[in-house]
């Protein structure tokens, strides 16, 4: 049985690596709450949950700070699942 992660994705409206990051989890079939900044989400509650946040997007997976899109790729890099989504123009 696989373990079931709890992904939040702290993110903006017209923000490219917030998409970015919302199609990689997606093509993984990874599960993730969005936290859309200006949308119920402030900047404050980002900042308290993540207080050096100096862009978006911010990545959490089980309360752990993961950071921003390249910090994504590099740790869903780490957890051995196929990849389809960086083979794509």
């Amino acid at each position: 049985m696989e373990k079931q992660i709890n992904v939040i994705v702290w993110s903006k409206t017209n923000c490219a690596f917030c998409l970015k990051a919302k199609h990689l989890l997606k093509d993984k079939n990874i599960e993730f709450e969005e936290r859309l900044i200006g949308q119920k989400w402030s900047r404050e509650q980002l900042l308290e949950m993540v207080p050096d946040a100096r862009s978006v997007p911010q990545i959490i997976v089980d309360g752990k700070v993961i950071g921003g899109y390249n910090d994504l790729v590099k740790y869903i890099n780490t957890l051995n699942i196929p990849d389809t989504f960086l083979k794509r123009n």
